[in-house]
């Protein structure tokens, strides 16, 4: 593992041991956006800028004209080394794309599609804008659309985080969810789906990033040259991943022009196609994949993949692994395409046998998959979390009380209480624990019956509305058991004279069945 110095760089700014670019004043070295803004502000508005602006101001102050402050903020975005995780002889730096306004890289594309169709005169005042998405382009486009008062339809498939829905759905964007499970041509399919709702809507305009060139041409006109800056004209190897293919695509040709040579390396989803077809030439059919954004069952129309020198394949586990551990080791919260990347580009690194110095992304934020990439109980649902086994039930309980995971109530609390903590941890039913040791069972049922349709028992203690008397199967219970305890219509408790290790229902068995099959 090597040491380097700390490095923040924006726009603008060299690495540490860069050739300084040099300005022929001090006002070029000011973003452009920065000088937009200080010329915006008149003598006027500085003069009378000291006093604040009432709550009854803001609410009927008249709306101003002009380009959204927002949509300068999107670029320019830092560039950070890695330095607390193993990259060999290389020196590896990320963008920190999860530093744009709307959280993604792909706030770039939604205001270069938007513009350019504005231009074009395809995007009319009081249009709508439409797309197929995986959650961030439709952030990217909402952010901007809603900025600049279009109405937003999108339409995303189910895998997507509920983080990124409920994003969404604050912008102001109608969502539109479908099936990740079918292909293209399936009419559920989330971009044939799209293409149908544009045909509906009037005055509706189809975004298209898998076809629109003006995807790629926001990463060789914008993130291309601020890499370039940044590394002070001196990189060896760019690591992306492909939804669209507007990142690589764009990227390629601009490095094609000003460094002729560099490794382009593809991180790939296992399941998805196109590792097999940078390789071959040829493609089977796809598998599937829990990382978002990334990936795919075909080959994108606009995605060009023929300067892709190395192709690497990243499952789903060392895929969120490495996301977790990027925020262990360097405190950089990001998603789960982000340890798809990271995750290539460290094997890219550990392989060289001379130093080379090394791009990649921090794609988005990784406060959108906190309940997934960051949430232990779904990542052991899905697969994607190892734990020792036991060899018997306790290998089904999601909440093991070992790892702290248990979601519980005293007797003593309030009825309130476990109503919160049932709505928190999304569960039905909660054991009762005292000193650690089982003394009862409350689900929804006992707290519908202490009700009595008055809301003041909610202050009753648990122990006047919990199940006293509770069936519990040991862990070395056969399997039959179980499942006879669950047809019941019952949650089974599993616990011995040793104590409490944790309950299992019909979802956590079904899930263990699932697993058993993948």
């Amino acid at each position: 593992m090597r040491e380097s110095r700390l490095v923040l760089s924006r726009f603008g700014d060299s690495l540490p041991g860069s050739p300084a670019p040099s300005y022929p004043d001090a006002a070029a070295h000011i973003h452009p956006t920065r000088i937009k803004k200080e010329r915006t502000m008149s003598a006027t508005e500085t003069s009378t800028s000291s006093a604040p602006p009432t709550s009854a101001d803001a609410q009927h102050a008249a709306p101003r004209s002009g380009r959204p402050a927002v949509l300068d903020l999107i670029g320019n975005t830092p560039l950070v080394p890695v330095r607390r995780l193993d990259t060999g002889c290389c020196e590896l730096f990320l963008k920190l794309e999860s530093q744009n306004p709307g959280g993604s890289i792909k706030d770039r594309i939604g205001l270069s599609m938007i513009e350019a169709a504005e231009r074009d005169g395809l995007l009319q005042p009081g249009g709508t804008v439409v797309e197929a998405t995986a959650g961030n382009t439709g952030l990217g486009l909402a952010l901007v659309a809603r900025a600049k008062g279009y109405r937003v339809a999108l339409v995303v498939p189910d895998k997507m985080s509920a983080e990124k829905v409920l994003q969404l759905k604050a912008l102001g964007a109608e969502v539109h969810i479908t099936r990740s499970d079918v292909g293209k041509g399936h009419p559920d399919y989330y971009q044939d789906r799209a293409a149908k709702l544009v045909l509906d809507l009037p005055g509706a305009w189809y975004a298209d990033q898998f076809n629109n060139p003006n995807n790629p041409l926001a990463h060789e006109t914008t993130t291309g040259p601020e890499i370039w800056q940044q590394v002070g004209h001196r990189i060896d190897a760019m690591v992306c991943g492909v939804g669209s293919g507007g990142t690589l695509t764009g990227l390629s040709r601009f490095f094609a022009k000003v460094r002729p040579g560099l490794d382009m390396v593809l991180a790939d989803p296992a399941g998805s196609i196109l590792k097999d077809y940078v390789e071959t030439g040829t493609y089977g059919d796809a598998g599937s994949w829990a990382v978002e954004g990334i990936g795919e069952d075909f080959v994108p129309p606009i995605a060009d993949l023929s300067g892709v020198r190395h192709a690497y394949r990243i499952t789903d586990e060392e895929s969120f692994a490495t996301a977790r551990a990027l925020y262990k080791a360097e405190g950089i919260l990001a998603g789960s395409s982000t340890g798809t990347l990271l995750a290539a580009a460290l094997q890219y690194c550990r392989a060289q046998t001379t130093p080379k110095r090394v791009v990649t992304f921090v794609c988005d934020t990784g406060t959108r998959y906190l309940s997934k990439v960051y949430n232990d109980p779904w990542m052991f649902d899905q697969g994607l979390l190892k734990r020792t086994t036991q060899g018997d039930l306790r290998d089904l309980i999601a909440r093991r009380t070992e790892d702290g995971a248990v979601v519980s109530v005293s007797p003593e609390d309030t009825l309130s209480t476990a109503f919160a903590r049932m709505r928190q941890a999304e569960v039905s039913q909660l054991p009762v624990l005292r000193d650690g040791r089982l003394v009862g069972l409350l689900d929804e049922s006992d707290l519908l019956a202490q009700m009595h349709m008055d809301a003041r028992h909610f202050k009753d203690p648990v122990e006047r509305a919990m199940s006293h008397d509770v069936q519990t199967l040991p862990p070395h219970a056969p399997l039959s058991d179980l499942i006879a305890q669950l047809r019941k219509g019952l949650v089974a408790v599993i616990a011995d004279d040793r104590g409490f290790y944790g309950l299992v229902t019909r979802f956590d068995l079904l899930n263990h069945l699932r697993k058993g099959l993948s």
